[in-house]
Protein backbone atom coordinates (compact mmCIF):
# COMPACT_ATOMS: atom_id res chain seq x y z
CA UNK A 1 0.00 0.00 0.00
CA UNK A 2 2.63 2.53 0.93
CA UNK A 3 4.41 1.58 -2.21
CA UNK A 4 1.04 1.97 -4.27
CA UNK A 5 1.03 5.97 -2.10
CA UNK A 6 4.38 6.36 -3.67
CA UNK A 7 3.82 5.94 -6.97
CA UNK A 8 0.56 8.12 -7.38
CA UNK A 9 2.40 11.16 -5.33
CA UNK A 10 5.36 10.37 -8.05
CA UNK A 11 3.33 10.06 -10.83
CA UNK A 12 0.48 12.29 -10.24
CA UNK A 13 0.91 14.85 -7.31
CA UNK A 14 4.45 16.05 -7.17
CA UNK A 15 4.89 17.21 -10.61
CA UNK A 16 2.03 19.95 -10.30
CA UNK A 17 2.95 20.82 -6.71
CA UNK A 18 4.63 23.90 -7.67
CA UNK A 19 2.47 24.49 -10.35
CA UNK A 20 -1.25 24.13 -8.41
CA UNK A 21 0.60 27.04 -6.24
CA UNK A 22 1.38 29.51 -9.43
CA UNK A 23 -1.99 28.96 -10.97
CA UNK A 24 -4.41 28.99 -8.47
CA UNK A 25 -7.82 28.43 -8.54
CA UNK A 26 -10.13 31.46 -10.63
CA UNK A 27 -13.62 31.98 -10.56
CA UNK A 28 -15.42 32.18 -14.51
CA UNK A 29 -18.88 32.07 -15.60
CA UNK A 30 -19.99 30.64 -12.05
CA UNK A 31 -17.68 28.07 -12.03
CA UNK A 32 -14.45 27.40 -10.06
CA UNK A 33 -11.83 26.50 -12.04
CA UNK A 34 -8.75 23.98 -10.11
CA UNK A 35 -5.46 23.21 -12.16
CA UNK A 36 -7.44 20.30 -14.78
CA UNK A 37 -4.91 17.42 -13.42
CA UNK A 38 -6.91 17.34 -9.80
CA UNK A 39 -9.95 15.77 -12.25
CA UNK A 40 -7.65 12.74 -12.71
CA UNK A 41 -6.05 12.99 -8.74
CA UNK A 42 -9.73 12.78 -7.78
CA UNK A 43 -10.87 9.70 -10.12
CA UNK A 44 -7.16 7.97 -9.33
CA UNK A 45 -7.60 7.97 -5.69
CA UNK A 46 -11.29 7.13 -5.56
CA UNK A 47 -10.81 4.13 -7.87
CA UNK A 48 -7.89 2.98 -6.55
CA UNK A 49 -9.65 2.48 -3.21
CA UNK A 50 -8.05 5.43 -1.12
CA UNK A 51 -11.08 7.72 -0.43
CA UNK A 52 -12.82 5.04 1.32
CA UNK A 53 -9.80 2.80 2.40
CA UNK A 54 -10.39 3.13 5.98
CA UNK A 55 -14.43 2.22 5.58
CA UNK A 56 -15.66 -1.39 6.74
CA UNK A 57 -15.92 -3.71 4.12
CA UNK A 58 -19.78 -3.86 3.63
CA UNK A 59 -19.47 -0.33 2.50
CA UNK A 60 -16.89 -1.17 0.18
CA UNK A 61 -13.70 -0.01 2.25
CA UNK A 62 -10.67 -2.30 2.66
CA UNK A 63 -11.10 -1.95 6.57
CA UNK A 64 -6.96 -0.31 6.69
CA UNK A 65 -5.30 0.44 9.84
CA UNK A 66 -5.31 4.03 10.40
CA UNK A 67 -1.38 3.67 11.15
CA UNK A 68 -1.27 2.71 7.68
CA UNK A 69 -3.53 4.93 6.20
CA UNK A 70 -1.63 7.87 8.13
CA UNK A 71 1.60 6.60 7.09
CA UNK A 72 0.56 6.73 3.21
CA UNK A 73 -1.33 10.37 3.88
CA UNK A 74 2.26 11.58 5.11
CA UNK A 75 3.45 10.47 1.33
CA UNK A 76 0.73 11.91 -0.14
CA UNK A 77 1.03 15.48 1.77
CA UNK A 78 5.03 15.13 1.37
CA UNK A 79 4.30 15.01 -2.46
CA UNK A 80 1.44 17.86 -3.18
CA UNK A 81 -0.23 19.23 0.32
CA UNK A 82 -2.85 21.06 -1.78
CA UNK A 83 -3.85 18.17 -3.82
CA UNK A 84 -4.40 15.80 -0.97
CA UNK A 85 -6.82 17.59 0.91
CA UNK A 86 -9.23 17.39 -1.68
CA UNK A 87 -9.76 13.86 -1.31
CA UNK A 88 -8.73 14.14 2.69
CA UNK A 89 -11.45 16.02 3.18
CA UNK A 90 -14.09 13.96 0.89
CA UNK A 91 -13.05 10.65 3.03
CA UNK A 92 -13.71 12.44 6.55
CA UNK A 93 -17.37 13.62 5.17
CA UNK A 94 -17.81 10.19 3.80
CA UNK A 95 -17.15 8.40 7.22
CA UNK A 96 -19.01 10.67 9.07
CA UNK A 97 -22.34 10.36 6.73
CA UNK A 98 -21.21 6.28 7.50
CA UNK A 99 -20.85 6.80 10.71
CA UNK A 100 -23.92 8.84 11.77
CA UNK A 101 -26.17 9.40 8.23
CA UNK A 102 -29.47 7.19 7.94
CA UNK A 103 -29.42 4.49 5.64
CA UNK A 104 -30.57 6.66 2.81
CA UNK A 105 -28.12 8.96 3.26
CA UNK A 106 -25.35 6.78 3.17
CA UNK A 107 -26.96 5.20 -0.20
CA UNK A 108 -27.55 8.85 -2.18
CA UNK A 109 -24.25 10.39 -0.99
CA UNK A 110 -21.10 7.79 0.26
CA UNK A 111 -20.40 6.01 -2.90
CA UNK A 112 -20.03 9.01 -5.34
CA UNK A 113 -18.24 10.45 -2.03
CA UNK A 114 -15.76 7.64 -1.90
CA UNK A 115 -15.27 6.81 -5.54
CA UNK A 116 -13.89 10.76 -5.74
CA UNK A 117 -16.84 11.75 -8.33
CA UNK A 118 -18.24 13.59 -5.21
CA UNK A 119 -15.83 16.52 -2.98
CA UNK A 120 -16.77 16.32 0.57
CA UNK A 121 -16.09 19.83 2.90
CA UNK A 122 -16.53 20.70 6.38
CA UNK A 123 -18.73 24.10 6.69
CA UNK A 124 -18.44 24.87 10.40
CA UNK A 125 -16.85 28.52 10.74
CA UNK A 126 -18.59 31.51 10.09
CA UNK A 127 -18.01 35.51 9.65
CA UNK A 128 -18.36 36.20 13.40
CA UNK A 129 -18.08 32.56 14.93
CA UNK A 130 -14.91 30.93 14.37
CA UNK A 131 -13.95 28.59 17.62
CA UNK A 132 -17.39 29.62 18.79
CA UNK A 133 -19.25 27.51 17.52
CA UNK A 134 -22.20 27.85 19.63
CA UNK A 135 -22.85 31.47 18.34
CA UNK A 136 -23.51 30.59 14.68
CA UNK A 137 -26.63 32.32 13.15
CA UNK A 138 -27.27 29.34 10.38
CA UNK A 139 -30.61 28.18 10.55
CA UNK A 140 -33.04 24.93 9.64
CA UNK A 141 -36.34 25.18 9.42
CA UNK A 142 -38.27 21.70 8.87
CA UNK A 143 -40.31 21.17 6.16
CA UNK A 144 -42.95 18.55 5.01
CA UNK A 145 -40.80 16.23 2.92
CA UNK A 146 -38.35 15.78 6.23
CA UNK A 147 -35.79 17.46 4.82
CA UNK A 148 -34.85 21.28 6.38
CA UNK A 149 -34.70 24.52 4.86
CA UNK A 150 -31.07 25.86 5.33
CA UNK A 151 -30.36 29.65 5.16
CA UNK A 152 -26.48 30.97 6.75
CA UNK A 153 -22.62 31.60 5.36
CA UNK A 154 -19.80 29.56 5.90
CA UNK A 155 -16.30 30.85 5.18
CA UNK A 156 -13.33 28.90 5.10
CA UNK A 157 -14.29 25.71 3.56
CA UNK A 158 -11.76 23.83 1.77
CA UNK A 159 -12.19 22.42 -1.84
CA UNK A 160 -15.68 24.37 -1.39
CA UNK A 161 -16.44 24.44 -4.88
CA UNK A 162 -14.53 23.34 -7.96
CA UNK A 163 -14.48 21.41 -11.18
CA UNK A 164 -12.77 18.73 -11.05
CA UNK A 165 -15.59 16.78 -9.73
CA UNK A 166 -19.80 16.59 -10.23
CA UNK A 167 -20.94 17.86 -6.61
CA UNK A 168 -19.73 19.16 -3.64
CA UNK A 169 -21.34 18.32 -0.57
CA UNK A 170 -20.84 19.99 2.42
CA UNK A 171 -21.39 18.23 6.29
CA UNK A 172 -22.64 21.99 7.44
CA UNK A 173 -23.56 23.11 11.27
CA UNK A 174 -26.58 24.90 11.42
CA UNK A 175 -29.38 25.41 14.44
CA UNK A 176 -32.93 24.07 14.10
CA UNK A 177 -35.62 26.51 14.94
CA UNK A 178 -36.40 26.62 18.49
CA UNK A 179 -33.75 24.48 19.33
CA UNK A 180 -31.76 25.08 22.45
CA UNK A 181 -28.98 27.88 22.38
CA UNK A 182 -25.45 27.67 22.67
CA UNK A 183 -23.88 24.59 21.47
CA UNK A 184 -26.83 22.73 22.64
CA UNK A 185 -28.52 23.78 19.67
CA UNK A 186 -26.11 22.91 16.79
CA UNK A 187 -27.16 20.07 14.74
CA UNK A 188 -25.41 18.48 11.24
CA UNK A 189 -26.88 18.21 8.08
CA UNK A 190 -26.06 17.06 4.47
CA UNK A 191 -25.95 19.97 2.58
CA UNK A 192 -25.01 19.27 -0.97
CA UNK A 193 -24.45 22.24 -4.01
CA UNK A 194 -26.31 20.15 -6.20
CA UNK A 195 -29.49 18.02 -4.48
CA UNK A 196 -30.20 14.82 -6.41
CA UNK A 197 -33.99 14.63 -7.57
CA UNK A 198 -35.45 12.15 -9.90
CA UNK A 199 -32.47 10.96 -11.42
CA UNK A 200 -30.88 14.24 -11.80
CA UNK A 201 -28.44 17.13 -9.69
CA UNK A 202 -30.59 20.15 -9.19
CA UNK A 203 -29.53 23.34 -7.68
CA UNK A 204 -29.35 23.91 -4.08
CA UNK A 205 -29.33 27.36 -3.69
CA UNK A 206 -25.20 27.28 -2.39
CA UNK A 207 -23.73 30.11 -3.46
CA UNK A 208 -19.95 30.80 -3.98
CA UNK A 209 -19.69 34.06 -2.98
CA UNK A 210 -15.55 34.44 -3.14
CA UNK A 211 -12.18 33.10 -2.51
CA UNK A 212 -10.40 33.42 0.82
CA UNK A 213 -6.41 34.78 -0.30
CA UNK A 214 -4.39 32.88 1.14
CA UNK A 215 -0.52 33.02 2.03
CA UNK A 216 -0.29 29.13 1.03
CA UNK A 217 -2.15 26.25 -0.17
CA UNK A 218 -3.44 28.34 -2.75
CA UNK A 219 -3.68 24.67 -4.83
CA UNK A 220 -7.01 23.75 -2.69
CA UNK A 221 -9.67 26.66 -2.81
CA UNK A 222 -11.02 28.07 0.60
CA UNK A 223 -14.82 30.10 -0.79
CA UNK A 224 -17.14 31.87 1.37
CA UNK A 225 -20.25 30.64 0.50
CA UNK A 226 -24.16 31.57 1.38
CA UNK A 227 -26.54 29.22 1.41
CA UNK A 228 -30.63 29.81 1.16
CA UNK A 229 -30.36 33.36 -0.69
CA UNK A 230 -33.23 32.28 -2.87
CA UNK A 231 -34.79 30.12 0.09
CA UNK A 232 -34.55 27.27 -1.83
CA UNK A 233 -31.11 25.66 -0.18
CA UNK A 234 -32.58 21.59 1.49
CA UNK A 235 -30.47 19.96 4.01
CA UNK A 236 -30.71 16.87 5.52
CA UNK A 237 -29.86 15.85 8.98
CA UNK A 238 -27.40 13.65 9.85
CA UNK A 239 -28.52 11.52 13.36
CA UNK A 240 -30.31 13.00 16.08
CA UNK A 241 -31.02 16.98 16.25
CA UNK A 242 -28.84 18.89 18.51
CA UNK A 243 -25.87 16.48 18.44
CA UNK A 244 -23.95 18.10 15.32
CA UNK A 245 -20.95 19.38 17.43
CA UNK A 246 -20.35 15.32 18.87
CA UNK A 247 -20.31 14.21 15.33
CA UNK A 248 -18.76 16.69 14.28
CA UNK A 249 -15.81 16.43 16.78
CA UNK A 250 -15.58 12.93 15.13
CA UNK A 251 -14.38 14.05 11.97
CA UNK A 252 -12.49 17.00 13.75
CA UNK A 253 -10.22 14.91 15.70
CA UNK A 254 -9.61 12.56 12.72
CA UNK A 255 -8.75 15.78 10.85
CA UNK A 256 -6.56 17.30 13.94
CA UNK A 257 -4.10 13.85 13.83
CA UNK A 258 -4.30 14.44 9.63
CA UNK A 259 -2.55 18.13 10.34
CA UNK A 260 -0.63 16.46 12.55
CA UNK A 261 0.68 14.73 9.79
CA UNK A 262 0.29 17.26 6.82
CA UNK A 263 2.57 19.28 9.42
CA UNK A 264 5.30 16.45 10.04
CA UNK A 265 4.88 15.65 5.83
CA UNK A 266 5.79 19.51 4.90
CA UNK A 267 8.80 19.39 7.49
CA UNK A 268 10.00 15.96 5.71
CA UNK A 269 9.71 17.81 2.38
CA UNK A 270 11.34 21.02 3.53
CA UNK A 271 14.49 18.70 5.02
CA UNK A 272 15.25 16.70 2.40
CA UNK A 273 14.71 19.54 -0.26
CA UNK A 274 17.35 21.28 2.40
CA UNK A 275 19.79 18.39 2.59
CA UNK A 276 20.06 18.46 -1.40
CA UNK A 277 20.86 22.04 -1.21
CA UNK A 278 23.40 21.29 1.26
CA UNK A 279 25.09 18.61 -0.58
CA UNK A 280 25.76 20.37 -3.21
CA UNK A 281 26.52 24.05 -2.53
CA UNK A 282 29.91 25.06 -2.17
CA UNK A 283 30.43 28.18 -0.44
CA UNK A 284 33.86 29.29 1.42
CA UNK A 285 36.09 27.40 3.62
CA UNK A 286 36.65 26.01 7.38
CA UNK A 287 37.35 28.61 9.92
CA UNK A 288 41.15 26.68 10.11
CA UNK A 289 41.59 26.60 6.41
CA UNK A 290 41.63 29.84 4.89
CA UNK A 291 44.06 28.96 1.38
CA UNK A 292 42.11 30.57 -1.37
CA UNK A 293 43.72 28.35 -3.47
CA UNK A 294 42.24 25.02 -2.11
CA UNK A 295 38.69 23.90 -3.39
CA UNK A 296 35.47 25.56 -1.50
CA UNK A 297 33.77 23.21 0.58
CA UNK A 298 29.87 21.84 0.30
CA UNK A 299 28.23 24.10 3.08
CA UNK A 300 27.15 20.24 4.55
CA UNK A 301 30.48 20.23 6.75
CA UNK A 302 29.67 23.14 8.16
CA UNK A 303 28.70 22.58 11.96
CA UNK A 304 25.71 25.14 12.06
CA UNK A 305 24.52 23.97 8.79
CA UNK A 306 24.16 20.38 10.61
CA UNK A 307 23.10 21.53 13.27
CA UNK A 308 20.23 23.22 11.47
CA UNK A 309 19.44 20.27 9.53
CA UNK A 310 19.45 17.84 12.36
CA UNK A 311 16.97 19.98 14.08
CA UNK A 312 14.28 20.03 10.97
CA UNK A 313 15.29 16.01 11.22
CA UNK A 314 14.72 15.49 14.68
CA UNK A 315 11.99 17.50 15.18
CA UNK A 316 10.07 15.93 11.94
CA UNK A 317 11.02 12.17 12.39
CA UNK A 318 9.83 12.88 15.95
CA UNK A 319 6.43 14.45 15.05
CA UNK A 320 6.08 11.79 12.47
CA UNK A 321 6.23 8.98 15.51
CA UNK A 322 4.45 10.62 17.69
CA UNK A 323 1.82 11.20 14.73
CA UNK A 324 1.74 7.05 14.39
CA UNK A 325 1.46 6.34 17.94
CA UNK A 326 -2.02 8.38 17.43
CA UNK A 327 -3.05 5.86 14.70
CA UNK A 328 -1.65 3.24 16.48
CA UNK A 329 -3.99 3.77 19.62
CA UNK A 330 -7.17 4.26 17.59
CA UNK A 331 -6.40 0.92 16.08
CA UNK A 332 -6.15 -0.33 19.10
CA UNK A 333 -8.99 1.05 20.40
CA UNK A 334 -10.75 -0.51 17.76
CA UNK A 335 -9.61 -4.45 18.26
CA UNK A 336 -9.25 -4.18 21.98
CA UNK A 337 -12.39 -4.76 24.95
CA UNK A 338 -13.14 -3.58 28.49
CA UNK A 339 -10.88 -1.87 30.00
CA UNK A 340 -7.61 -2.19 27.80
CA UNK A 341 -9.76 -0.83 24.93
CA UNK A 342 -10.86 1.82 27.27
CA UNK A 343 -6.91 2.81 28.17
CA UNK A 344 -6.43 3.46 24.40
CA UNK A 345 -9.14 5.59 23.82
CA UNK A 346 -7.94 7.45 27.24
CA UNK A 347 -4.63 7.41 25.48
CA UNK A 348 -5.48 8.94 21.92
CA UNK A 349 -7.33 11.28 22.91
CA UNK A 350 -5.19 13.32 25.54
CA UNK A 351 -2.03 12.77 22.72
CA UNK A 352 -4.41 14.20 19.75
CA UNK A 353 -4.39 17.86 20.32
CA UNK A 354 -0.50 16.76 20.93
CA UNK A 355 -0.06 14.86 17.83
CA UNK A 356 -1.84 18.52 16.46
CA UNK A 357 -0.29 21.20 18.13
CA UNK A 358 3.60 19.93 18.22
CA UNK A 359 4.03 18.92 14.78
CA UNK A 360 2.08 21.76 13.37
CA UNK A 361 4.35 24.64 15.37
CA UNK A 362 7.26 23.04 15.04
CA UNK A 363 6.90 22.88 11.48
CA UNK A 364 7.05 26.84 10.82
CA UNK A 365 10.35 26.55 12.49
CA UNK A 366 11.75 23.33 10.62
CA UNK A 367 10.78 25.09 7.37
CA UNK A 368 12.36 27.99 8.43
CA UNK A 369 15.37 26.48 9.20
CA UNK A 370 15.40 24.39 5.48
CA UNK A 371 15.36 28.03 3.89
CA UNK A 372 17.71 29.61 6.35
CA UNK A 373 19.96 26.51 5.16
CA UNK A 374 19.67 27.54 1.50
CA UNK A 375 20.68 30.93 2.27
CA UNK A 376 19.30 33.77 -0.09
CA UNK A 377 18.09 31.30 -2.48
CA UNK A 378 15.66 29.46 -0.21
CA UNK A 379 14.02 32.88 0.23
CA UNK A 380 12.98 32.95 -3.60
CA UNK A 381 10.45 30.79 -5.94
CA UNK A 382 13.19 29.13 -7.75
CA UNK A 383 13.52 26.24 -4.75
CA UNK A 384 10.23 25.15 -3.19
CA UNK A 385 11.32 26.13 0.60
CA UNK A 386 9.55 29.20 0.49
CA UNK A 387 6.55 27.49 -0.49
CA UNK A 388 6.43 24.66 2.06
CA UNK A 389 6.70 27.46 4.46
CA UNK A 390 3.93 29.15 3.41
CA UNK A 391 2.02 25.98 2.50
CA UNK A 392 2.82 25.28 6.35
CA UNK A 393 2.40 28.32 8.02
CA UNK A 394 -1.73 27.22 8.16
CA UNK A 395 -1.53 24.31 9.86
CA UNK A 396 -1.20 25.55 13.91
CA UNK A 397 -4.30 27.73 12.52
CA UNK A 398 -6.16 24.48 10.70
CA UNK A 399 -9.08 22.33 12.95
CA UNK A 400 -9.00 24.53 16.13
CA UNK A 401 -5.71 26.84 16.61
CA UNK A 402 -2.82 25.56 19.23
CA UNK A 403 -4.54 27.90 21.69
CA UNK A 404 -7.77 25.92 21.20
CA UNK A 405 -5.62 22.46 21.38
CA UNK A 406 -3.78 23.83 24.33
CA UNK A 407 -7.64 24.38 26.43
CA UNK A 408 -8.84 20.79 24.96
CA UNK A 409 -5.96 19.57 26.32
CA UNK A 410 -5.43 21.27 29.70
CA UNK A 411 -9.23 22.14 30.08
CA UNK A 412 -11.04 19.12 29.53
CA UNK A 413 -8.38 15.60 28.44
CA UNK A 414 -6.44 16.36 32.13
CA UNK A 415 -9.55 16.72 33.73
CA UNK A 416 -11.36 13.97 32.74
CA UNK A 417 -12.09 10.74 34.18
CA UNK A 418 -9.75 12.36 37.71
CA UNK A 419 -6.75 12.24 35.62
CA UNK A 420 -7.11 8.93 34.60
CA UNK A 421 -5.36 9.78 30.80
CA UNK A 422 -2.54 11.46 32.48
CA UNK A 423 -1.73 8.53 34.70
CA UNK A 424 -2.18 6.11 31.74
CA UNK A 425 0.44 8.50 29.71
CA UNK A 426 2.59 8.64 32.67
CA UNK A 427 2.64 4.83 32.72
CA UNK A 428 3.69 4.80 29.19
CA UNK A 429 6.39 6.78 29.36
CA UNK A 430 7.55 5.08 32.71
CA UNK A 431 7.31 1.73 30.73
CA UNK A 432 9.77 3.08 27.76
CA UNK A 433 11.77 4.79 30.69
CA UNK A 434 12.67 1.47 32.35
CA UNK A 435 13.20 -0.12 29.10
CA UNK A 436 15.69 2.32 28.28
CA UNK A 437 17.66 2.38 31.82
CA UNK A 438 18.11 -1.34 31.14
CA UNK A 439 20.33 -0.66 27.85
CA UNK A 440 23.94 0.84 29.06
CA UNK A 441 24.58 3.24 26.24
CA UNK A 442 20.70 4.46 26.72
CA UNK A 443 20.69 5.28 30.60
CA UNK A 444 21.55 8.97 30.63
CA UNK A 445 18.53 9.77 28.29
CA UNK A 446 16.07 7.40 29.88
CA UNK A 447 17.42 9.38 33.21
CA UNK A 448 17.15 12.67 31.32
CA UNK A 449 13.29 12.09 30.32
CA UNK A 450 12.26 10.33 33.83
CA UNK A 451 13.46 14.05 35.19
CA UNK A 452 11.78 15.58 32.43
CA UNK A 453 8.29 13.41 32.94
CA UNK A 454 8.84 13.90 36.85
CA UNK A 455 9.12 17.84 36.54
CA UNK A 456 5.73 17.47 34.19
CA UNK A 457 4.00 15.59 36.47
CA UNK A 458 4.49 18.17 39.24
CA UNK A 459 3.57 20.72 37.07
CA UNK A 460 0.00 19.14 36.44
CA UNK A 461 -0.32 18.74 39.89
CA UNK A 462 -0.35 22.36 40.81
CA UNK A 463 -2.69 23.23 37.89
CA UNK A 464 -5.25 20.75 39.22
CA UNK A 465 -4.60 22.54 42.65
CA UNK A 466 -5.34 25.93 41.23
CA UNK A 467 -8.38 24.41 39.05
CA UNK A 468 -10.05 23.42 42.19
CA UNK A 469 -9.37 27.03 44.15
CA UNK A 470 -8.92 29.28 41.83
CA UNK A 471 -11.32 31.13 38.73
CA UNK A 472 -10.68 28.46 35.31
CA UNK A 473 -9.20 31.73 33.86
CA UNK A 474 -6.33 31.26 36.21
CA UNK A 475 -5.78 27.57 35.75
CA UNK A 476 -5.88 28.01 31.82
CA UNK A 477 -3.63 30.95 31.39
CA UNK A 478 -0.68 29.58 30.49
CA UNK A 479 -2.17 26.39 29.13
CA UNK A 480 -0.57 26.58 25.50
CA UNK A 481 2.79 27.12 27.58
CA UNK A 482 1.27 23.98 28.81
CA UNK A 483 0.83 21.84 25.87
CA UNK A 484 4.22 22.88 24.63
CA UNK A 485 5.70 21.43 27.44
CA UNK A 486 3.67 18.54 27.25
CA UNK A 487 4.24 17.89 23.13
CA UNK A 488 8.21 18.26 23.64
CA UNK A 489 7.83 15.53 26.06
CA UNK A 490 5.88 13.45 24.49
CA UNK A 491 8.28 13.61 21.11
CA UNK A 492 11.24 12.42 23.54
CA UNK A 493 9.69 9.79 24.86
CA UNK A 494 9.23 8.62 21.11
CA UNK A 495 12.46 9.10 19.93
CA UNK A 496 13.41 6.82 23.34
CA UNK A 497 11.20 4.22 21.53
CA UNK A 498 12.86 4.66 18.48
CA UNK A 499 16.68 5.27 20.48
CA UNK A 500 15.94 1.56 21.61
CA UNK A 501 15.73 -0.10 18.05
CA UNK A 502 18.46 2.03 16.89
CA UNK A 503 20.54 0.53 19.56
CA UNK A 504 19.37 -3.38 18.57
CA UNK A 505 19.89 -2.45 14.61
CA UNK A 506 23.46 -1.20 15.37
CA UNK A 507 24.37 -4.29 17.39
CA UNK A 508 23.79 -6.68 14.37
CA UNK A 509 27.12 -4.67 12.45
CA UNK A 510 24.58 -2.98 9.05
CA UNK A 511 27.13 -1.74 6.69
CA UNK A 512 26.05 0.71 4.08
CA UNK A 513 22.92 2.54 3.76
CA UNK A 514 21.80 0.41 6.12
CA UNK A 515 24.77 1.41 8.94
CA UNK A 516 24.24 5.30 7.71
CA UNK A 517 20.33 5.20 7.97
CA UNK A 518 20.53 4.10 11.49
CA UNK A 519 23.57 6.29 12.16
CA UNK A 520 21.30 9.08 11.19
CA UNK A 521 18.53 8.13 13.55
CA UNK A 522 21.33 7.90 16.78
CA UNK A 523 22.41 11.64 15.69
CA UNK A 524 18.64 13.03 15.53
CA UNK A 525 17.65 10.57 18.66
CA UNK A 526 21.26 12.61 20.32
CA UNK A 527 20.22 16.21 18.86
CA UNK A 528 16.77 16.14 20.45
CA UNK A 529 17.58 15.38 24.11
CA UNK A 530 20.64 17.94 23.68
CA UNK A 531 19.18 20.74 22.07
CA UNK A 532 15.16 20.14 22.27
CA UNK A 533 14.09 18.56 25.57
CA UNK A 534 15.96 20.80 27.47
CA UNK A 535 13.68 23.78 26.69
CA UNK A 536 11.14 22.20 28.50
CA UNK A 537 13.60 22.94 31.72
CA UNK A 538 12.56 26.64 31.11
CA UNK A 539 8.91 26.04 29.86
CA UNK A 540 8.40 24.17 33.25
CA UNK A 541 9.59 27.38 35.44
CA UNK A 542 7.34 29.64 33.69
CA UNK A 543 4.62 26.49 34.76
CA UNK A 544 5.35 27.10 37.85
CA UNK A 545 5.87 30.62 38.62
CA UNK A 546 2.65 32.43 40.65
CA UNK A 547 3.12 35.90 37.90
CA UNK A 548 0.01 36.54 36.42
CA UNK A 549 1.04 39.15 33.68
CA UNK A 550 -0.89 37.99 30.94
CA UNK A 551 -4.18 37.02 33.41
CA UNK A 552 -3.96 40.66 35.23
CA UNK A 553 -2.35 42.86 32.17
CA UNK A 554 -5.14 45.96 31.56
CA UNK A 555 -5.36 45.45 27.83
CA UNK A 556 -5.31 49.43 27.16
CA UNK A 557 -1.40 49.00 28.18
CA UNK A 558 -1.02 47.31 24.58
CA UNK A 559 -1.94 49.53 22.28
Amino acid sequence: MLDTAKQISDNLLFPIYTEMDEKKPTKGDGVVHVHPDMKKIMKEVGESGWIVAQEDFHHGGQQMPATVYNAANFIFHSANTSAASYFGLTMGSAELISAFGSKELQETYMTKMFAGQWQGTMALTEPHAGSSLGDIYSTATETADGSYKIKGQKIFISAGDHDAVENVVHLMLAKIDGGPAGSKGISLFVVPKHRPENGELVYNDVFTAGFEAKMGMKGCPVMHLVMGDNDNCKGWLVGEPHNGLRYMFQMMNGARISVGMMSSALSSAAYYAALEYANERPQGRTVSNQDPSTPMENIINYADVKRMLLFQKSTMEGSLALVCQCAMYADLAKVSEGEEAKKYKLLLDLLTPMAKAYPSEISVQSTSQGMQVLGGAGFCSDFPLQQYYRDTRINPIYEGTTGIQAMDLLGRKVTMKMGAAVMAFGAELQETIMAGMAVESLKPYATKLGGSAQKFQEVTMKLMDLAQKEAPEVFLADATLYLENAGILAVAWQWLKQGMVVEAKLAENPTGDELNFYKGKQAAFEYYFEYELPKSIALTKRLLSDNRLTLNLNPEYLN
